[in-house]
């Protein structure tokens, strides 16, 4: 079996148990639970939140809609190239650092 090394191939989903929602200006709101340590913490002595809430505006909230557990990184690049249009260049280099930012932040998964 060949290794996919290709990162426009990937396709993602968004991670089971994530919350989010979508408001009434179309901003995408991520709810995301502060645990470990330094956050209980910060929760106790700063008074910081149990749950902070993500919004993710514009292009990134629309990349963030596209994903669906089928659409490949280039499916939706094309989907965004045909929404904003020459706005989005450099398209796929920022594209694929968004997608990894998802991704270590939690909020998709690869599959």
């Amino acid at each position: 079996m060949e290794k996919n090394n290709n990162y426009l191939d990937y396709v993602f989903k968004i991670k089971d148990g994530l919350n989010w929602t979508v408001n009434e200006a179309g901003e995408t709101i991520v709810d995301m639970e502060n645990t470990g340590f330094t956050n209980r913490v910060a929760q106790i002595f700063f008074k910081r939140p149990k749950v902070s809430h993500i919004t993710l505006t514009g292009l990134g909230g629309f990349v963030f809609s596209c994903i669906d557990g089928s659409k490949s990184v280039y499916d939706i690049g094309l989907m965004v190239h045909d929404k904003y249009g020459d706005a989005s260049n450099p398209l796929y280099e920022r594209l694929c650092v968004y997608m990894k930012q998802l991704e270590n932040l939690g909020f998709i998964q690869r599959i």
